[in-house]
């Protein structure tokens, strides 16, 4: 089973352990050039090993920052997809796990920041421990450095008195570390499954509170706080031979007093590209905000199941592709996905939206879709529609065999699917490189199927899975068969689970690609 794992998990194995090991290798590399470092060396006498601790932690916090806006992209995931050809049949199903790698780098980021946050609070201590009266020796004369004209400080705490915390409230690398550490905070704390149930809106409105996080994070180097010597003055003042004279810098001619400096600050360097480009996406949402979008049909369907018919000009879709819904006068910043259940020959484009928390409610109401009632359109509230973007189902037709799987709303990603199937099936000049297709949902007691209106309805009842998978790899030996699964997590996980069972061990055999609809 664990061959088969790797076999289908292979590309994502690979791509963790590449961030994993990038992050052991800038925190190693950093970590041991702050250690050994010429320049840095009467800053260690100072802070000890925590100033490598911080610095180390800092290089992965920018790292991971670069990444986590790359994930939820979506237009750059979408353009990849659909141009780049190496990311065909099994290997472009990746792309789909975008929201795994981004919680993947947000626990990057969780961790150095909570690393980098512990090691500057010791090195605050440290600060003004070097300055109280029990300080001696080097430690002493480092800390008075910057008492006199003509001598830049090393320590940024000029007096034993100072309180920390008001010396720290008082400068740039504090205020925005405050502000970073309660950003994080309250994202990571809000993302959890739990709050997204209860209350999606809270997520939402927090999430947004990056803006704080990435602008804190591009100055929070300004201040130069930590200090290590300047090039000028190494090449006067030699470190081996100078730190055992530390009483005659003054006098002697050979050890002149050294000078320090910050270094740069480069976080704003590591993060610039990925926030323009996220920039970018948030201009094309503007703009297709600014786009007409007409509904043409609302219809009410039972367990509270609202169905909207739009039309938009240059609309072009593919099966399995989901839009961003935003209702302005529900709230004017929230955007909703949901999967479009239209097929792309049809003249339109349709969302069936299940009343499950605020916004959706609220949406019901809007719409007064509580009987089959329709309004006027011009009566209607006004929508704006971002996308469509791609999804694991895109990629249905490119299997010779694909196993749809759904449970209650999750019908909905396979209603364009089984559409389009069909508008394809009448075409007498398609091919399909899709042989087979096998659907299962929950609807039976309808003249036509609740969903896709087909006469050909789904069937009703929950399958033996053992049973269906060990037929479909005895019907289809030596085949790469997507299975693509929309529902609830119990039988997302059951689904996950049997296509690791059935999956050859040879690469010659019948291979099962679990494929999961997330947005």
């Amino acid at each position: 089973m664990m061959g088969c794992w790797m076999l289908n998990e292979s590309v994502s194995v690979v791509l963790a352990l590449s961030w994993l090991g990038v992050n052991l290798y800038l925190f190693i590399d950093t970590f041991r050039w702050y250690g050994e470092e010429e320049s840095f060396f009467y800053t260690r006498v100072i802070l000890g090993s925590t100033l490598a601790w911080a610095r180390a932690s800092a290089v992965c916090l920018n790292f991971n920052c670069m990444l986590i806006l790359l994930p939820i992209s979506r237009n750059l995931i979408s353009f990849i997809r659909g141009a780049s050809i190496c990311c065909r049949g099994p290997w472009r199903r990746h792309l789909d796990k975008n929201l795994q790698f981004h919680k993947l780098v947000a626990y990057g980021i969780a961790i150095n920041a909570t690393i980098h946050t512990a090691a500057h609070l010791c090195n605050l201590e440290r600060y003004h421990l070097s300055q109280s009266a029990e300080a001696a020796g080097l430690l002493a004369a480092l800390s008075k450095l910057g008492d006199t004209t003509n001598e830049s400080y090393i320590n940024p705490i000029r007096t034993s008195h100072t309180n920390t915390t008001t010396e720290l409230l008082s400068t740039i690398a504090g205020v925005t570390g405050l502000l970073i550490s309660l950003a994080l905070i309250l994202i990571m704390t809000s993302s959890t499954e739990f709050i997204r149930q209860i209350s999606y809106e809270l997520f939402w409105y927090t999430h947004h509170m990056f803006i704080i996080f990435f602008i804190s994070l591009s100055i929070h180097g300004a201040g130069r706080i930590v200090r290590g010597q300047t090039p000028e003055s190494l090449l006067l003042h030699n470190v081996t031979f100078c730190r055992d004279h530390y009483a005659k810098w003054q006098a002697a001619a050979q050890c002149p007093v050294p000078q320090f400096s910050g270094k740069e600050p480069s976080a704003w360097k590591w993060v610039a590209g990925p926030v323009v480009l996220y920039a970018c996406e948030r201009v094309i949402r503007f703009w297709r905000f600014q786009q007409e979008v007409v509904i043409t049909k609302v219809v009410s369907h039972p367990s509270g199941v609202l169905e909207l018919h739009m039309k938009k000009r240059n609309f072009k879709m593919a099966p399995g592709q989901y839009v961003l819904l935003q209702c302005p006068s529900i709230s004017s910043l929230e955007w909703h996905p949901f999967t479009l259940t239209s097929a792309p020959q049809e003249d339109f484009f349709s969302v069936h939206i299940r009343t499950a928390g605020d916004w959706t409610r609220a949406l019901q109401k809007a719409f007064e879709a509580e009987g089959q009632a329709i309004k006027e359109p011009r009566s209607l509230p006004r929508l704006a529609v971002d996308g469509p973007f791609g999804a694991a189902l895109t990629d249905v037709f490119h299997y010779p065999v694909s196993v749809c799987i759904a449970a209650g709303i999750g019908v909905t990603p396979f209603a364009a699917l089984l559409k389009s199937i069909w508008y394809k099936s009448c075409e007498s000049q398609t091919q399909l490189k899709l042989s087979k297709a096998i659907h299962i949902a929950l609807h039976w007691d309808e003249n036509t199927d609740v969903i896709t209106g087909l006469k050909q309805k789904t069937f009703y009842g929950r399958p033996n899975w053992n049973n269906e998978f060990r037929q479909i790899a005895y019907n289809h030996p030596s085949s790469s068969i997507g299975v693509f699964s929309c529902g609830p997590k119990a039988l997302s996980k059951t689904i996950q689970r049997m296509c690791r069972v059935y999956s050859s061990a040879d690469p010659r055999g019948v291979h099962f690609y679990y494929n999961k609809e997330s947005f």
